[in-house]
C-alpha cells in the first residue's frame, strides 16, 4: 500500500470545508491528476453518492468510481475502485483560529500486477501529494473569498 499525507490550514471554517470536499465533483478544482469527475447520482450528497472520476497520472489515464462512505462532522471519506487499485481519501477538518486545519491522506492499493508498480508509485505519489496540498488549499481559501 502506498500512503501520502499532509497537513495544511486554510481560512474557511470547518463546515464549509467539509461541505465543499464531501462533494467529490469538485476534486476537478483540486486535485492535480483529475481530468473529469461526475456525479453518478442525483440529489444532496450524502453518504453512498458516487462519481465517475477520469484522472491523468504520470502520463496513466484511469478510471474509477468513487464513492462517499463517511461525512461526518470533523471527516470526509471517499474511497475509489477499479480492478487494478483501491484509492481510499481521508480527509479530516478540525477547527483553528478561524480557519480550518486540514490532513489529507491518500491510501493506494493496487490489485493483481499492479502491484509491481507500487514502488515507483510512491515516488510519483509523494509528488502528487505536494501538488494536492497546494492546489486543495487554494481552492478552500477561495471559498472564504
Amino acid at each position: 500500500m502506498t500512503t501520502v499525507s499532509r497537513t495544511f490550514a486554510v481560512n474557511p471554517g470547518p463546515d464549509a470545508v467539509l461541505a465543499y470536499l464531501a462533494d467529490f465533483g469538485n476534486a476537478e478544482e483540486w486535485d492535480p491528476g483529475t481530468e473529469r469527475c461526475v456525479r453518478d447520482d442525483d440529489g444532496p450528497v450524502r453518504v453512498g453518492s458516487s462519481w465517475h472520476n477520469t484522472s491523468k497520472i504520470a502520463g496513466i489515464t484511469t478510471e474509477l468510481t468513487y464513492t462517499l462512505e463517511r461525512f461526518d462532522a470533523d471527516r470526509v471519506v471517499l474511497v475509489g475502485r477499479n480492478d487494478t487499485a483501491t484509492s481510499t481519501e481521508t480527509i479530516e477538518v478540525a477547527a483553528s483560529g478561524t480557519g480550518s486545519r486540514v490532513t489529507y491522506t491518500n491510501e493506494l492499493q493496487f490489485k493483481g500486477l499492479a502491484k509491481l508498480a507500487a514502488p515507483l508509485g510512491k515516488v510519483v505519489f509523494e509528488k502528487l501529494g505536494n501538488d494536492t496540498e497546494r492546489q486543495l488549499a487554494d481552492a478552500l481559501n477561495r471559498l472564504a473569498g
